[in-house]
């Protein structure tokens, strides 16, 4: 006789039916979330310029997903926009808060050593799930919820086109294969990732660190009033970085990276693990930082 997983006393197929209702209840309010969001910033992008936290305009062809310091040559793109749309302003969006730590990360090291594939596992703050449906206390105390609806597919897309190329009025997607489990755990706030790389190229782990170190020295934003001291670390404590002491660093803004390491799963490989605030940097003062950014280039 098969074990119910449920206490005795309980009906399972009752409790089975809460749970797909509230399933098919999540997607659909995210839905509607998104239909609300697009209204609201199709209604303002036709006269003023639209920086955005929400999903409703990722996935089009004219509108880049920017990262400040990433990306930013991308923001050209808002011209075809404003044409193809016979807008006065435009809507550029922010990434997923999961796909903003590994473009960061993976920026440098997709540029100089020609990142083939990556393997990501998620370890994301319980605030990035926001408040509806959001997630019940009691689903995720003492636990981890190994899915989150749709997460795993915006974060191969949109790493693809922040990494990707401005190429006659549209972007080409970066020539990498992403493959990522998206879990929920007892955090409050900054996501943790798990990243395995495969390169082109040979990544020794000194010249790796000196990448990275070069590449965040030199970013682009430096100076604006949102901008990081440091845009990226990278700690040789093995047991960082830590959500409870990372997401203090620079006011959340900056992207942690740790256990980096040469892999020998792959040929040519790295793993490491990172940490960024999915509040922060990955939404309302990250969304600050390009407006800043966007201010700088004589965009707004």
């Amino acid at each position: 006789m098969k074990q119910s997983k449920f206490p005795p006393g309980w009906d399972e197929q009752r409790v089975q039916r809460v749970l797909s209702h509230y399933e098919s209840q999540a997607e659909d309010e995210a839905v509607a979330e998104d239909e609300a969001a697009r209204d609201i910033e199709t209604k303002f992008a036709k006269d003023v310029p639209v920086v955005s936290t929400s999903s409703a305009y990722r996935y089009e062809e004219d509108v880049p997903i920017l990262i400040p310091g990433i990306n930013d040559d991308h923001v050209e793109l808002i011209e075809t926009q404003k044409k193809n749309r016979n807008w006065k302003g435009y809507v550029l969006p922010l990434p997923n808060c999961t796909t903003t730590g590994l473009a960061i990360t993976m920026k440098p090291l997709y540029d100089t050593y020609g990142a083939k594939k990556v393997i990501m596992t998620s370890m994301q703050a319980i605030s990035g799930a926001g408040r509806s449906p959001g997630v019940s206390a009691l689903d995720v105390t003492d636990n981890l919820i190994p899915y989150i609806p749709k997460e795993e597919g915006k974060v191969r897309v949109e790493t693809a086109k922040i990494l990707g190329k401005l190429k006659d009025g549209k972007i080409v997607p970066a020539d990498i294969r992403v493959s990522c489990t998206c879990t929920r755990v007892p955090v409050i706030d900054g996501h943790t990732e798990s990243v395995f790389v495969e390169t082109s190229k040979v990544a020794k782990l000194d010249d790796v660190k000196h990448t990275i170190s070069e590449f965040s020295d030199h970013i682009s934003v430096t100076g604006l009033p949102s901008a990081p001291k440091d845009y990226l670390v990278v700690h040789e404590d093995p047991t960082r970085p830590q959500p409870r002491i990372d997401r203090q660093i620079n006011d959340g803004m900056t992207t942690s990276i740790g256990r980096l390491e040469e892999d020998t799963i792959f040929d040519n490989g790295i793993k490491y693990v990172l940490f960024s605030h999915n509040k922060k940097m990955g939404s309302a003062k990250g969304a600050v930082l390009l407006a800043e950014m966007l201010y700088k280039k004589g965009k707004i």
